[in-house]
Formats: C-alpha cells, structure tokens, sequence
C-alpha cells in the first residue's frame, strides 16, 4: 500500500512546472532510466528525461521512451537538452528531440551548456517553459536574456559538472534576478532538503539520491558505492568531459588523475578548439559510464556523484524518499 501523500508545497517554481512537490529528479546520463523519471513524477515531482540515456543506454527509439513514461504516469515530465555547439550531428538529433517532446506533451525542459535561445523559442510557442543550467552570475544574466524561465543553481556539492559556489553564495549572488531559483548539488537528505527552501530557493534539483533508489536500473555495485562513499570521497575530474565533474574516487580515477595535462589544457581554454576536446572526453567517458553503471566494478570504473552521497545509507523506491523529504520540510518527521 502507498504511503499517504503528504500536502503539496507550493513554490514559483512547483506553480509554473504544475506539479506538488519542488523536487526535480535530474537528467543524469547513464541513469535516467524510463521508471525512475516516472516514478519521480508520480510521486509529485518532476523527472527528466535524458535523451542519450534513453536512446543508448535504455534502448528505446525516443518517441516510443517518451510515451513508455506516460504510461507510467499521467503527471509532468520534462526533457534535459544540452544546446552546446559542438558535433553538428548531435544538435540536428536535439532539435529533433525537442520536436518531438513538444508533440507529446513535454512542457518544461533544462537546457545547459550553451545558449538556449533556439530552445525558448519553440517551447513558448508552445506554451512551455525553460530553465537553464548555471555556476554564476554572468551565466545566469545571459540566460534571462534569451528569455529562460528560471535557473538551475549548479553549486559545488553537485555531482556530474558542478560549480565552484556553495548554496548559499550562489543564492545570494543570484537571488534578485526575479526568477524561480532551483538549487542543485548536496540534497541527500530532508534537512538539507528543508534548509534550500529556508534559504529562499524555490526547489531542489537531485541526481545522486535518485540514482540510490529501486526504480534506477544501474548495477548493485553503483548503489553500493554510493552508499558506503562519504563526502571526502567525491572528488572533482575534468578528464570526462573537459570541466569539471564530480565522481566518486575509484582505483581509475586515482590512476587518471583529476586534471587534464598540459597539452589537453591548452586545447581547453582555445577558442577553435575546447569544443571538440571536450567532445573527445565526453564519447571517451559516455562509453566507460555505460559500462560501469550496468556490469558493475572494475579498473575502469567512473561513477558519478555528488557530495549528498554522504548522507544516503540505503537504496529505496524514489516515492518514499519524496514523501520523507517533504513531511521533513513540512516539519511532520
């Protein structure tokens, strides 16, 4: 039996996503299989979608993954597009993501890496919304000025690419822009969970409490490293994609190293050429976290995560920890 939902809580951000809960469940390559972003909806919140982990990782042709989610719930469900130009390919395979969203009833989407315009454009014309992705102000303000909706706090507890702000100094750096403002980064719990709408956010984006539940289908050996990691575990890596990201430290990532080399570096920082190093190191890294998330420990081991790892001790099914979090909040637990 389902436990008894607990009351909505109402922020600007749950009134325009028209959901109960201001809880996200993050786009999270390998992890963002099709019954954990239902499973978040469901329950009162929002899942994204991912579309490279539906496609390659889960298997699905886009249209028929989209409409396998809504079969499992009628509630919002939204989509993570990273508008980076970098492979030709790949934008022409994002926009046509997004027509398709737009057709089956997707309505609010995250844009990242790269300038949204082309994204706002055709969800408001059909009645959507946007947020994006940010470390900083100077993001931020370019963002509102192609029209976004709201924005995505990446602090520096997050896992996958994080910022260098804690929560609070991006909330404060942040705070008079008048939009929604979605912290992201070191949610693990209900008490931290309750601190970032006492901050003034107005919700919460997870990833890794998410992928430390029944409905992702990664292997038992993922779970298990996020449960026995503690915070000192996370380290930073800018040898997946070219900026950095958090991963749990691993026999692989010590051997890497967390820095690229000098070479790479350069290559990095240059106009003509950061965005097909960064190509270079995101195909490499697709292939070794597909690998890892689905047969489980080895040398190549990376997996992703934030510092939140420190406060999960269990695997359990995504509503469960929905509803412990909101009655935290709401001061019933």
């Amino acid at each position: 039996m389902t436990a008894e939902a607990p009351p909505p809580i109402k922020t600007a951000f749950t009134l325009q996503a028209g959901i109960d809960y201001p809880i996200i469940c993050g786009a999270m390559y390998p992890c963002s299989n099709p019954e954990l972003v239902a499973a978040v909806s469901e329950a009162g919140g929002i899942g994204i979608v991912q579309p490279i982990s539906l496609t390659y990782v889960h298997g699905r042709e886009f249209r028929a993954g989209l409409r396998e989610i809504k079969d499992l719930t009628d509630k919002p469900i939204g989509l993570n597009a990273i508008v980076e130009k970098s492979v030709k390919r790949y934008e022409d395979r994002m926009r046509e993501w997004i027509d398709i969203s737009l057709e089956e009833g997707v309505r609010f989407f995250v844009t990242a890496l790269g300038n949204p315009r082309w994204v706002v454009d055709a969800v408001h014309a059909c009645g959507g919304i946007v947020y994006h992705d940010v470390t900083e102000r100077r993001w931020a303000e370019k963002a509102l000025q192609e029209g976004v909706d709201g924005l995505i706090c990446v602090n520096r507890r997050a896992g996958g690419h994080a910022g260098d702000r804690s929560p609070e100094e991006l909330h404060e750096e942040l705070a008079d822009l008048g939009v929604p403002l979605v912290l992201a980064g070191g949610v693990g719990d209900g008490t931290r969970f309750k601190a970032a709408l006492d901050m003034g956010y107005d919700g919460v984006q997870m990833g890794t409490r998410f992928i430390a539940t029944a409905e992702c289908e990664v292997h038992a050996d993922y779970h298990r490293a996020i449960i026995e990691a503690d915070e000192e575990d996370i380290v930073l890596t800018d040898k997946l994609s070219g900026v950095p990201c958090s991963v749990i430290k691993t026999p692989l990532v010590e051997r890497l190293g967390t820095n690229a080399g000098p070479i790479a570096s350069w290559l990095l920082r240059h106009p003509r050429t950061k965005h097909w190093m960064r190509t270079f190191y995101t195909l490499r890294s697709l292939r070794r976290l597909k690998r890892s998330s689905q047969r489980g420990l080895s040398y190549r081991d990376v997996f992703q995560a934030g510092k939140s790892a420190g406060a999960i001790h269990r695997v359990e099914p995504a509503g469960e920890v929905m509803r412990r979090f909101v009655r935290t909040a709401q001061g019933r637990e």
